[in-house]
């Protein structure tokens, strides 16, 4: 017994009506009898194309603004049916009711609709109920029924309906099934999270996430773990809406190294030209400057030995002087909201850099869910958005800070969020000059941050470390004294820092005998 089924009849009813007519044609130039509804069946019939109104099928207009149009046994009966069993074949008999082959729909543009600030009622009138009933239907009588949720399955079905003779195959219908089945539920998740956010149900009982194959990867994080990239449809500027130019695919490291770049450097999109170097998703070097270039140059200047084959980020479109210097060491990418003509030819002699635009800048006040797998679960959270301006800074040591300290402390601050934990982070003039991350001890990254400025100070043939004079940012509270002892040893004159330890009398009374300056942010910047 053979797999293949013909494709005889078809309900066709979507909202996204790209490449429908031609589709439609080449089905019905196989003899296939076109139903459909509403605008789709008036687009069709317009085209010439014959086409038969479900209401006609049903012997029920569309009804309550098309809320119910193919909710019916008429559908539901001739896309349920089993062909092959006796007593479905009677009822179809009896009820006048016609097998349904193909079923095509795309829902009600529900995420699109969100995406656009839509307010509540036009959001809900926007969550499509027979679509879905429809294509679960379809998806679960895939022994027999063909269900096609996606414009670009609609080449697939046709090479697949030339190449059998207006028939396809088992496998073929199972692996549109599972496709109809993750698009019906990546619906209901955007639903049921926007519905979360709208009534303000921070933790509901069950969520959902999901999302739409973007690539598949090479590999992991690893060559032995197998891998995929996909996006969530929210549109966020980032890596996942980039245009790539040249080079070849991201892998796994990149994507997620080039995202955690980007998503610090859109920390200054309204301030002066910045520039983020990531290297194991960690910065290790982020600065300002007058220009792009100089931005560039002075965060390359902070860790020039980890810099390579790092990601370089950018909140302004790159140019040729900026591209140039780029180049001159291995770089796996490098993401800009957009990059000039002069820019891309100098890049073009790279083959292997990989140039991405975005047009645009991630909003980092953005109030989106970050969620992590755990064993038998995942965790949820909102997005660390948190900033602190001028006027949260809590003095607490005998000494203010002076302006061009709170200016960098400012800018050290938006820096650790980034650095994971425990994190320590150097600042001078608008520059990080040493960053120390992912320690177990917070002394510990102390220490390495200022190492790291030391190395840097004798290969760029500096009299002493950039340090000396620096401001210090700590992404949570110091528990002991012995960290701003460091801090000081090592030419550090301000520090901000969360506050909040047992010992915070200690910790400022060491700061006042080294002199330095201290504020508290009271907001903590753990990033595990």
């Amino acid at each position: 017994m053979t797999d293949l089924v013909p494709l005889r009849r078809a309900l066709i009813s979507v909202s996204d009506k790209t490449g429908l007519v031609e589709f439609a044609r080449a089905l019905a130039a196989r003899g296939v009898e076109l139903l459909s509804t509403g605008g789709t069946s008036a687009l069709l019939r317009a085209e010439g194309l014959s086409v038969r109104d479900v209401a006609d099928v049903t012997g029920f207009p569309e009804m309550m603004d098309g809320r119910v149009k193919t909710l019916h046994p008429a559908v539901h009966g001739g896309l349920l049916a089993l062909r092959d069993n006796v007593e479905h074949q009677a009822a179809m008999a009896e009820h006048e009711i016609d097998p349904i082959d193909l079923l095509v729909v795309n829902l009600y543009p529900f995420e699109a609709t969100v995406a656009k600030g839509a307010d509540y009622d036009t959001c809900i009138e926007n969550i499509d109920i027979g679509g879905p009933a429809m294509i679960r239907a379809a998806a679960k009588n895939h022994l027999f029924v063909n269900v096609v949720v996606d414009v670009q399955d609609y080449a697939a079905l046709l090479a697949e309906l030339d190449a059998n003779d207006d028939r396809t195959s088992l496998g073929f219908r199972q692996r549109l099934a599972q496709a109809a089945y993750a698009r019906t539920a990546a619906y209901d998740a955007a639903v049921s999270t926007w519905m979360a956010a709208a009534i303000g149900e921070g933790a509901p009982r069950r969520r959902a996430f999901a999302g739409t194959l973007a690539q598949t990867l090479r590999y992991g994080e690893n060559p032995h773990q197998s891998a995929a990239f996909y996006t969530d449809g929210s549109g966020r500027a980032g890596v996942a809406t980039a245009k790539q130019w040249q080079g070849k695919e991201l892998s796994y490291n990149n994507i997620n190294d080039t995202d955690a770049a980007f998503e610090l450097v859109a920390e200054f999109g309204g301030d002066a030209p910045a520039c983020a170097i990531i290297k194991h998703a960690n910065p290790c070097g982020v600065a300002t400057g007058a220009t792009l270039l100089e931005a560039y140059t002075r965060a390359y200047d902070c860790d020039r030995t980890s810099a390579f084959g790092g990601i370089v980020a950018l909140n302004r479109p790159l140019d040729a002087a900026t591209a140039e210097e780029i180049a001159k060491i291995f770089t796996e990418v490098v993401i800009a909201p957009g990059a000039d003509a002069a820019a891309m030819q100098v890049f073009a002699a790279k083959k292997n850099l990989r140039l991405l635009t975005t047009e645009a800048l991630p909003d980092p006040a953005a109030p989106i869910l970050t969620f992590r797998q755990v064993g038998g679960g995942f965790l949820v959270q909102g997005k660390d958005n948190g900033r602190i301006a001028l006027d949260d800074l809590k003095v607490v040591t005998k000494r203010a800070p002076t302006e061009a300290e709170l200016a960098d402390m400012l800018f050290a601050w938006r820096v650790a969020k980034h650095v994971k934990s425990n994190a320590i982070v150097y600042v001078k003039d608008g520059a990080t000059v040493g960053v120390g991350a992912g320690q177990m001890s917070r002394v510990d990254s102390t220490r390495i941050a200022a190492r790291k400025a030391e190395d840097m100070a004798e290969a760029l043939g500096l009299a002493e470390p950039l340090t000396r004079g620096c401001v210090a940012a700590s992404d949570a509270f110091f528990p002991f004294a012995d960290g701003v002892e460091v801090l000081a040893a090592v030419g550090a004159t301000a520090v901000i820092q969360p506050g909040g330890s047992m010992r915070d009398a200690e910790v400022i009374a060491a700061a006042d005998a080294a002199g330095l300056a201290m504020v508290f942010t009271s907001m903590r910047h753990f990033r595990h």
